[in-house]
């Protein structure tokens, strides 16, 4: 166990947004380029709650302690749920040397060696959430902010805006949908864990079990529950599962839990049955509701902490306590003299979302109608309780469970209560306007309809699925991955999906392009190649050629170098399938569909990598045949310049599609036009063609009217806002009249006077004024 906690330890996988997903070295994360050394470094670790972020603070607190990190001579970290209590205010000084590690002497000496010294000074900031509450932060008003008291969020306020010890570095870690960054003026680096990769998951189930009896049959059962394997790709409920896998097969139990409101179901029926007598059942269950309700009433405050004495008895702090729900605390003192006080906090955030569900359900307050209000796929107008993300998925699976003797053993439900309870939640569900639903509130909705394993509620949602699913920019998680499949795999419609910029992993992208009712889907280029490539080494080329066939391309947008780069791999693909069909059939061409129908490719890589994006573009260009669209044109401006324009028109020739080229706004000039003129007749579809806003003069000018009475598909010119003058634009108005095939010539320029542009307008009045 200790080997799978060293595993956590070095989780270091990063997602960036609409990058490709990078590994880390611990070493890497306080290295910030271009940053001043004289100004506070803010850095973030983000992560879903469970991945691993208290961990990786801590080894990075382990690793300066043995050496590494030598930049900075004092580490400080904090847990936020235990200082950011409303009721508590402190100064800088108690913060660091009370509430931290209180000094055996020279504690004056100390900060102020530290306030001398920022530089050296790391301050770690765990779990930033439980100082989120909607508020801007407040700025700190004290007049010795280092000094005075103030409350945690002033003295946060303080030390982000670079008021109180300026030139510092604060490490904060939060979940992504904290959106911790809104409240910060300046964020130099962002980091996000994102979890177990399958073979990392394998690994920590090995590590947790190696020294168990039960090591050979472990990883077999967890595996063989698909649903649960896929949540441990989160390494608190891997832990979890391992437990109670450790647990069942204790009991020679020979299956697992099918939902994650099964698992913690038996695990709290674990935790208290096994010390219960008779004598103590009906106390815990008064306990268990009672802290049911303190967890219900801390997460609607977004909290998981408190101070001990408001707890509301003995009884319920000392069972907390005893089964491991609550973790004690101690709060810094003002003065020797003063008591110490004591707090409490919920072990881990799944244990205090069970038991804010368990509440709901037991509590006598609330009618079984208001039951429904508390699920995350409500109308845009209320609330959803998003920072208890796992809570409406808990109420679900237990509205169903109530029969269940573990269940039963926790609670005194009866069961015409649990019946009226199911009964609520199906009409609700039947009633859902599902198609209107976002992708968010759709993926909470077939978690929380799986976890209750009702077969009517799983066909009654996969038959009103809308068949386009878009999942753009969501992130999609392994297990939402499993349950989107599972609910798929049940309906008789046919789907397409748009998977872009959702992290989705090859596995979980090979589970959903494998369905037969799948027939299209959209991907990032690189996980897409990614996965063909995978597929081609373990020859499914059954598959290989299903997926290829179902993957859509049009229309694309490049944005990046790399975006380029995997356009690239993806030609460099359609040839090795070539071979891959030649070897198998003798068939001596192949085309990927994909790539024979893109229509439209927009290019937006901007000035600092413009030039170098097209040079490397037009190589690929003529694997395109179907290719209508090509457009330069980017608010950022690409600037390919006249090495642009010239490279491009060399592969004119192959571009036998193309009919609408928009050069505008790159920096184009006469000697860029000269090439392009050279080439434009080989564009035989070509109809229309803009060149706006570049640096085109009458050189340029006299070279484009040159050529167009022989570019015969061409509609639609646009030279406006270049440098040309009259004499350019008489040299066009002549070219023109031998062009009855064109329809519109757009030449506004600055250079060519109003009146020579209007008489020019009444000799032909397809010129544009």
């Amino acid at each position: 166990k200790s080997s799978a906690k060293a595993m956590e330890k070095e989780l270091g996988t990063c997602r960036l947004q609409e990058k490709d997903k990078i590994a880390i070295d611990r070493s890497q994360i306080f290295q910030i380029p271009q940053q001043k050394d004289l100004e506070t470094k803010v850095i973030v670790v983000l992560g879903k709650a469970g991945m691993g972020k208290s961990i990786l603070v801590q080894k990075i607190c382990q690793d300066w302690s043995n050496g590494e990190f030598s930049q900075f001579e004092f580490v400080f970290w904090f847990d936020c749920k235990q200082i950011s209590l409303p009721e508590k205010q402190y100064s800088l000084k108690e913060l660091l040397l009370e509430f931290f590690i209180k000094p055996q002497e020279g504690s004056k000496e100390i900060f102020e060696y530290i306030l001398q010294n920022p530089d050296k000074v790391l301050l770690i900031f765990d779990g930033f959430k439980g100082l989120h509450d909607h508020e801007n932060f407040p700025r700190c008003s004290a007049s010795q902010p280092e000094k005075d008291l103030c409350s945690i969020k002033e003295l946060l306020s303080g030390l982000i805006h670079k008021k109180i010890l300026n030139g510092c570095t604060l490490l904060f870690t939060a979940r992504p949908k904290d959106k911790l960054y809104q409240y910060m003026s300046k964020v130099d680096k962002n980091i996000e864990i994102v979890g177990f990769s399958p073979q990392q998951r394998e690994l920590y189930i090995t590590k947790y079990f190696e020294e168990s009896p039960y090591c050979d049959n472990a990883l077999k059962l967890i595996k063989e529950c698909e649903y649960l394997f896929s949540h441990c790709y989160s390494p608190v409920m891997c832990r979890f599962v391992c437990f109670l896998c450790e647990t069942v097969l204790e009991m020679g139990e020979k299956s697992l839990p099918s939902t994650l409101t099964e698992v913690f179901l038996k695990f709290f029926q674990q935790k208290i049955m096994f010390m219960q007598t008779d004598d103590t059942a009906t106390q815990n269950q008064e306990s268990l509701a009672t802290l049911a309700r303190v967890a219900w009433y801390l997460g609607e405050k977004h909290r998981s902490a408190m101070k001990s004495d408001l707890i509301p008895s003995e009884e319920v702090k000392e069972f907390a306590l005893k089964y491991g729900f609550f973790l004690p605390f101690a709060f810094p003192r003002h003065s020797d003299s003063e008591e110490e006080e004591f707090g409490s906090t919920f072990s881990d955030f799944v244990i205090q979302n069970f038991l804010c569900a368990l509440h709901l359900l037991l509590a006598e307050e609330l009618k079984d109608k208001n039951l429904t209000k508390y699920l995350s796929f409500l109308s845009k107008k209320k609330k959803p309780y998003n920072w208890l993300d796992l809570m409406p998925r808990f109420l679900a699976g237990l509205i169903f469970l109530q029969d269940d003797p573990y269940f039963c053993s926790l609670s005194n439900e009866d069961a015409k209560q649990s019946t009226k309870k199911q009964k609520t939640l199906l009409k609700y569900i039947r009633r859902l306007q599902i198609s209107t639903l976002c992708p968010e509130r759709l993926l909470e909705l077939l978690h929380c309809v799986y976890e209750t394993q009702n077969n009517y509620l799983l066909q009654h949602v996969a038959l009103r699925l809308e068949p386009d699913l878009s999942f753009l920019g969501v992130v999609l998680t392994p297990p939402d991955v499993h349950v989107l499949h599972s609910i798929l795999k049940r309906s008789r419609k046919e789907f397409s999906l748009d998977l872009r910029n959702s992290s989705i992993d090859m596995h979980g992208l090979q589970a959903l392009v494998s369905l037969r009712n799948v027939t299209s889907f959209r991907a990032s280029l690189s996980d897409t190649v990614r996965l063909w490539k995978s597929l081609e080494q373990t020859k499914d080329y059954e598959l290989l050629k299903a997926s290829t066939e179902k993957f859509v391309l049009d229309p694309f947008k490049a944005k990046t170098m790399k975006d380029i780069s995997d356009l690239c791999d993806l030609v460099e693909m359609q040839e090795m399938m070539m071979k891959c069909v030649q070897e198998a059939s003798g068939c001596t061409s192949y085309e990927i569909p994909a790539i024979r129908n893109l229509r439209k490719l927009e290019f937006a890589l901007g000035p600092a990598c413009g030039l170098q994006g097209l040079l490397k573009l037009v190589k690929i260009l003529a694997a395109f045949p179907s290719l209508q669209h090509l457009d330069l044109d980017a608010l950022s401006e690409n600037g390919i310049g006249d090495e642009g324009a010239k490279s491009l028109s060399e592969v004119f020739p192959t571009l036998t599609s193309l009919e609408t080229l928009n050069l505008s706004q790159n920096k184009i000039t006469d000697l860029g036009a000269e090439n392009l003129a050279t080439a434009l007749p080989s564009l035989s579809s070509l109809k229309t063609l803009s060149l706006y806003n570049n640096n085109i003069c009458d050189f340029g000018a006299e070279n484009l009217a040159k050529v167009l009475p022989a570019m015969t598909s061409l509609r639609v010119l646009d030279v406006q806002y270049n440098k040309i003058t009259g004499v350019g634009a008489q040299q066009l108005t002549d070219s023109l009249r031998k062009c009855p095939h064109i329809k519109n010539l757009v030449m506004w320029n600055p250079t060519i006077p109003y009146g020579v542009l209007e008489h020019l307008h009444q000799l032909d009045s397809r010129i544009s004024v």
